[in-house]
């Protein structure tokens, strides 16, 4: 009975012990990889990586949140702090497509809103001279003006190429009347919230796949909205070459996708013939994997400099509705390069697929 006892006891632990270090294995390979989304929801995402930490903000529509993260691919345990709530009417409302960058030692988050009508939208600075965007405070520098007759713009994004800051954003060419059409615009700056030159049309929607606002079920918006939207910049490996990608048709369609603009890294940036459109977009729906209108893009590197990756929002229903944000959520997925240095961004990764985590 004493060796049957014995022998029960000593099997109960090898059992344990292996059920233990199934789990330490299991562990570790989960967390080796992700799974998109990163949340639940949140359009227009964007992020970036500073001194071992991710900083990370999207679409809350009246206030400011900011994430800060050592892991992207694991925002639940990401501190979020609000640091922007605006108290001034004509910037109150639908505040769209924050974006946080670290230029000349300090922080600056870049939005669009409006005084409650989306016709009015204009383009706002902040500014934060903390080490941290945690800490401090977020100070108004004021709207940027981006054209004397009407200050339309959003989806701002700036970028420094030899030591020059330029702005990027989305605008229109004339107060809309029957239809609306949104452009990509770039602009020289003098310091991060003025414009030291005259904007420049560099895309318009005039592609087939750039025009698309009638979703398949027949909704659609109240008049018809052609859109290039959400400019993003990233470099060529080589550094010889500049690319703005873009977000072209109706953020509310499956059809919304992701253009790409290239030019030569010696060319003047604020001649539009140093642009040159890809014809077919680089980046769109996955009809198999109920991937949805993916667009919004931005870029990150991995915490040790080896990769790129790729942060954007998708749907995984067809159809959507204009302020729908529950609808788009966020999502991260590596980008590869061509023989030329060039980037690829590949085909969108069907949710809850297990993908490797940024190199450490």
């Amino acid at each position: 009975m004493h060796k049957y006892i014995t022998f029960i006891f000593t099997f109960i632990i090898l059992v344990f012990h292996s059920c233990q270090n199934n789990k330490t294995i299991q562990d570790q390979k989960l967390s080796t990889t992700f799974k998109n989304p990163i949340l639940p929801s949140g359009n227009n995402p964007q992020a970036i990586f500073h001194e071992g930490k991710y900083y990370y903000t999207h679409e809350t529509n009246d206030m400011i949140l900011l994430w800060e993260t050592n892991d992207l691919t694991n925002m639940s345990k990401a501190i979020c702090k609000e640091v922007w709530r605006p108290k001034n009417n004509n910037e109150k409302h639908n505040l769209w497509a924050p974006e946080i960058h670290y230029i000349n030692n300090k922080w600056y988050i870049y939005y669009a809103a409006d005084d409650g009508n989306t016709d009015n939208h204009q383009i706002f600075v902040l500014e934060n001279e903390s080490k941290s965007p945690m800490e401090g405070q977020f100070k108004q520098k004021g709207p940027i003006i981006t054209n004397k007759e009407w200050n339309w713009g959003i989806h701002a994004s700036t970028f420094i190429h030899n030591n020059i800051q330029y702005l990027i954003w989305s605008g229109w060419p004339q107060r809309r009347v029957m239809e609306e059409t949104q452009c990509i615009y770039i602009a020289r700056m003098k310091n991060p919230w003025t414009l030291n030159s005259e904007r420049v049309m560099i895309s318009k929607p005039e592609l087939s796949w750039e025009r698309q606002w009638i979703n398949p079920d027949g909704s659609r918006t109240a008049y018809p909205i052609y859109v290039n939207e959400a400019p993003t910049f990233l470099k060529s490996q080589k550094g010889d070459k500049l690319f703005i990608f873009y977000s072209a048709s109706g953020c509310w369609t499956p059809f919304y996708c992701i253009g790409m603009l290239s030019s030569n890294a010696n060319s003047n940036l604020l001649q539009a013939s140093s642009w040159t459109k890809k014809t077919e977009p680089v980046f769109y729906l996955s009809e198999n994997d109920s991937v949805w209108g993916p667009g919004s893009p931005s870029f990150f590197q991995s915490p040790d400099g080896s990769e790129t990756y790729m942060l954007y929002h998708a749907r995984k229903v067809p159809n959507g509705t204009t302020g729908s944000s529950e609808l788009r959520s966020p999502r991260i997925q590596k980008i590869e390069w061509d023989n030329n240095g060039n980037p690829i961004l590949g085909k969108p990764i069907k949710l809850n697929t297990p993908i490797k985590k940024p190199n450490r």
